[in-house]
């Protein structure tokens, strides 16, 4: 099994290398953020430990890079513990989030989580109908129509359709797209909604995200309003 670490800090880099190798696992260390890119795209890897704040490149740019080619499990390790920083790891395609200061058996447990996924496939595709979602990738297509999303409402429409068929409560969707507790003032999940059917409804017959009064939202290519 092979681990890269990303990671400018040499003090713990050279920690989190120490400690993997003690438990099993070949390690590359990259200090910086553009050799770091290199060693991720070219190599094979079973998990990759990201940094966000890095020389040349940051850990944002990295892993987008990376996620036009690769699935490699991403487990981010930053001092940063804002709520938005988490939430855009996640919609760039992160798998896991690590703040510093950080105990080693917690990061070991989290790498040996991701890497029990067992090897990445290159592309995820989900269908809805006929809407593709590549997740890997994050391309969506509808009738082959390319259709722009921005993060957020793909994470939405990601939510949706790996949930096809079921219905998600507001405060379901809030949690997880926002990361946020469900105030029944805020129409934020509404106007998410609104406006991901402008773009994945309005221009097709079959209208794939349908309204569960009540209750809240699915997606579901045998329904239809």
């Amino acid at each position: 099994m092979r681990i890269l670490v990303i990671e400018d800090e040499e003090k713990t880099s050279a920690y989190l290398k120490k400690g993997l190798e003690e438990s099993g696992y070949a390690v590359d260390v990259a200090n910086d953020g553009a050799d770091g890119l290199i060693l991720a795209l070219e190599e094979k890897y079973d998990v990759i430990v990201l940094d966000v704040m890095l020389p040349t490149m940051d850990g944002w740019a990295i892993l987008k890079t990376l996620r036009a080619s690769k699935a490699t499990p991403v487990l981010f390790l930053t001092a940063r513990d804002d709520v938005n920083d988490r939430v855009r790891g996640l919609e760039l395609g992160g798998d896991d989030y690590l703040v510093k200061p950080f105990a080693f058996v917690e990061l070991l447990a989290r790498v040996r989580t991701l890497a029990r996924r067992g090897p990445p496939r290159e592309s995820e595709l989900i269908k809805v109908g006929d809407l593709e979602i590549d997740v890997n990738r994050r391309k969506v297509r509808r009738e082959g129509k390319r259709i722009d999303l921005t993060p957020r409402e793909f994470a939405l429409l990601r939510l949706l359709a790996r949930k096809q068929g079921e219905v998600l409560s507001r405060t379901q969707i809030a949690s997880y797209v926002w990361d946020m507790n469900f105030d029944s003032d805020t129409n934020v999940v509404e106007v998410a909604i609104r406006r991901l059917r402008a773009k994945v409804d309005d221009d097709f017959s079959v209208k794939l995200i349908q309204t569960v009064r009540g209750v809240g939202y699915v997606i579901d290519s045998k329904v239809t309003d």
